[in-house]
C-alpha cells in the first residue's frame, strides 16, 4: 500500500512539474535569469533541470499533503486508546483474542 501511495504522489506531481516547466519557460529565458543582481551563469539545460526538480518537489509536497489529509483517523491512529486504558478484548493487547482465536477489538475503534 505504501508503494501505491508513493505513486499516487509522484506521478501527478511529475506531470504537473512538466506542465509548470513548459508554462514558465514559455515566458522566461533561462539565460536572462539573475540572482542578487547578477547573471546566474548556468547553462540553459542546468536551469531547466534544476527548476524541473524544484517544481517536482513542490508539487510532490502538495500531493503528499493532500494524501495525508485524505486519510481517515483510523488509518493514521489505528487504536487511539492508550495501552493502559484499552479493554481486555482489544486486538492491540497481545494476549487478547476473540471467539475462534482471531484478534478482535471491542473498544479501540
Amino acid at each position: 500500500m505504501l508503494a501505491q501511495r508513493i505513486l499516487w504522489i509522484a506521478w501527478p506531481a511529475f506531470l504537473m512539474a512538466a506542465v509548470m516547466e513548459m508554462v514558465v519557460f514559455a515566458f522566461v529565458d533561462p539565460a536572462e535569469l539573475q540572482w542578487a543582481g547578477e547573471r546566474l551563469g548556468w547553462s540553459r539545460q542546468a536551469v531547466y533541470t534544476v527548476t524541473f526538480f524544484v517544481f517536482w518537489a513542490l508539487t510532490s509536497a502538495s500531493s503528499a499533503l493532500t494524501t495525508l489529509l485524505s486519510m481517515s483517523p483510523w488509518e493514521i491512529n489505528r487504536c487511539p486508546v492508550p495501552p493502559d486504558q484499552r479493554p481486555a478484548d482489544c486486538a492491540r493487547n497481545v494476549a487478547a483474542v476473540g471467539d475462534g482465536g482471531t484478534p478482535r477489538c471491542g473498544g479501540c475503534t
